[in-house]
């Protein structure tokens, strides 16, 4: 799947009683559950991070392309890695409200990014899509975003079932170079 995790784990002392079970913690989730990053508003400078991103550099915001009127960027809270989003830089809630331009380069943006994931992971399938609305499940309705969730034969286990748990084998800033460095068009080394 993706490159090999290059980071030891930490070990934490004092958090149970010893068992034959590992345990896995994920106290990063947390910021996802309390909803930490989220907009006050739907507008734009409401604290949008989807807004905010352009303004980073592409390490700190973990944009692995950037186009015209889209640009594609790590999920924080991946499904899978290599979990990645095409996201118009225009503020804009609705699918329907997108000029034809958006439109285009968000297709496009969608066919590079599985382009990128099958040369750079070994991606088997894909789940693409978007939610419209709250009640559709967008963590952030008020800025569209497309999910390309890359998939691989045997990447389910009982894991995000039964453990709430997603196991990811890399670090979000080395797969975004991974992916930066393999997208259709860039000058590769």
């Amino acid at each position: 799947m993706l490159r090999r995790m290059t980071s030891d784990p930490e070990q934490q002392i004092g958090v149970g009683t010893p068992d034959a079970f590992q345990r896995l913690w994920t106290p990063h989730r947390m910021a996802y559950i309390q909803g930490e990053g989220k907009p006050s508003g739907p507008a734009a400078g409401d604290g949008c991070p989807f807004c905010e991103i352009p303004g980073k550099s592409d390490e700190d915001g973990l944009v692995v392309a950037r186009g015209t009127h889209v640009y594609t960027v790590l999920n924080l809270y991946p499904y899978n890695g290599g979990h990645v989003m095409a996201v118009p830089y225009r503020h804009v809630a609705d699918y329907t409200a997108l000029a034809r331009e958006e439109t285009d380069e968000l297709a496009v943006h969608t066919k590079q990014a599985m382009e990128t994931l099958r040369a750079a992971s070994g991606a088997h399938g894909f789940n693409i899509g978007m939610n419209q609305g709250t009640v559709a499940g967008a963590g952030i309705a008020a800025h569209l975003h497309q999910h390309i969730v890359p998939r691989w034969g045997g990447d389910t286990n009982f894991m995000p079932v039964v453990g709430q748990t997603k196991v990811l084998p890399q670090l979000l800033g080395e797969t975004r170079r991974m992916l930066a460095e393999a997208w259709p068009g860039k000058n590769r080394p």
